[in-house]
């Protein structure tokens, strides 16, 4: 085998252009396969990050009827059971959950102000003592909420995001400002952010809607006083924080059914009024799905230069053979059998695929750097795409081959060694 691969290093190198122009074909067809791999994988990964964030792995469940979330912004109130403390050690023990939240949640901040500001754009969250941790923030200024203030004693307190601070207060002091919501003041007592630097890439107005609909800030008060604010109990969201970002759609979905189980609520008929994961890795998922599916007909034109890469591949072994019909004819006049004679031509047809898949894959990486630096798309080198080209590469030139390998094997020595 040894002495097989250096006599078709040996052949290759005697005929440098004539090899390269063989293995062009190969090296189009790799390249581009992996470049439009490169390119989906970057743009796989930028959808998930886009749609779930990077490290807080937080699902939402929340109340739905007819398949969407409530909004208890209008319509009457749904008579739901509260949630139970039992229920919550119930889904702390659930397996990928690390820690757990009941908050109550406006995604619109109906009659809320500071000063002539009109902070209603923001959305409104009713905390309890693990919100913070468990959806990833951190306080930045002043201070988090104390037991007293979670407990309602004392005055009534709030703390805003980095999003309503820029906003609202261009860069002045909020500590100790008051915020008006539905009438009631609340004193800013601090300002959190999210502990994840991750920002979604946003590329168009459909981009804008589908990533950011959270990012108008948020006013965060204790829950004991939301019904303060808006006269009465409402059902409650719980926020989930799973073990790692694959375990998110689990973790929301046995959340969901161990809530719908434990407050008698339906979960055949899809209609009816149930609690649900946002489950955004399957978001995500169908999106990716998408977005490959549009990409699957590039690969396959991309796969016809292997197959024109391929039948140059037999078309230069069947000329080397007619070349080397003396030298085949002297070997098997010397004894060489004729398994011996196939798998050095073989092994020939083999090497120079194997070189060209080789240099394709170096094309390849170097035009998916090119394309995401041009274009601005993401790219993500896929190893597997690159173990497989080198393996489909040899495997071109092992099938294209074969035929002249055979016709090699089969000639007769007596009239090869007549061949002029």
């Amino acid at each position: 085998m040894l002495e097989n691969i250096r006599l078709s290093f040996r052949g290759i190198w005697s005929h440098k252009l004539r090899s390269f122009l063989t293995m062009l074909g190969i090296i189009i067809g790799i390249a581009a396969i992996i470049a439009i791999v490169s390119t989906i994988e970057g743009t796989n990964e930028q959808i998930k990050q886009n749609l779930v964030g990077s490290g807080t792995n937080t699902v939402s469940v929340c109340l739905n009827q007819d398949g969407y979330p409530m909004d208890f912004t209008w319509g009457e109130m749904p008579d739901v059971q509260p949630f139970t403390d039992e229920l919550r050690e119930e889904l702390r023990t659930m397996d990928h959950v690390e820690s757990v939240s009941f908050v109550h949640t406006r995604d619109y901040g109906d009659g809320m102000t500071y000063l002539k500001t009109d902070l209603s754009s923001c959305g409104l969250v009713g905390v309890d003592e693990s919100y913070f941790a468990t959806a990833g923030y951190q306080i930045i200024r002043g201070r988090g909420f104390t037991a007293r203030d979670l407990e309602g004693v004392g005055n009534n307190v709030c703390i805003i995001d980095k999003i309503t601070y820029n906003n609202a207060f261009s860069g002045q002091n909020p500590l100790g400002c008051s915020i008006q919501i539905k009438g009631v003041p609340f004193t800013v007592i601090g300002v959190a952010a999210q502990t994840s630097t991750f920002e979604p890439t946003i590329n168009t107005v459909d981009d804008w809607y589908m990533y950011t609909s959270d990012r108008t800030g948020k006013v965060f008060v204790p829950d004991v006083t939301w019904p303060l604010i808006f006269r009465f109990d409402e059902p409650e969201t719980v926020v989930l924080r799973a073990t790692s970002t694959d375990d998110m759609t689990q973790a929301g979905r046995d959340a969901a059914k161990l809530i719908n189980n434990a407050l008698n609520l339906s979960t055949e008929d899809t209609t009816a009024i149930q609690y649900k994961s946002m489950d955004l890795m399957d978001q995500a998922a169908q999106l990716q799905q998408l977005a490959s599916s549009t990409n699957i007909m590039l690969i396959a034109i991309a796969s016809i230069s292997l197959l024109v890469g391929g039948i140059g591949v037999m078309n230069i072994m069947l000329v080397s053979v007619t070349e080397r019909t003396r030298e085949i004819g002297l070997k098997k006049a010397l004894g060489a059998r004729r398994r011996q004679i196939l798998g050095q031509f073989l092994t020939e047809a083999a090497v120079l695929s194997l070189l060209g898949g080789i240099l394709g894959i170096i094309v390849g990486i170097i035009l998916a750097r090119v394309i995401s630096l041009v274009v601005e798309i993401p790219v993500a080198i896929s190893i597997p795409a690159i173990l497989v080209a080198i393996v489909f590469s040899s495997l071109v030139g092992v099938i294209f081959g074969l035929l002249p390998s055979i016709k090699a094997s089969k000639l007769n020595p007596i009239d090869a060694l007549r061949y002029e």
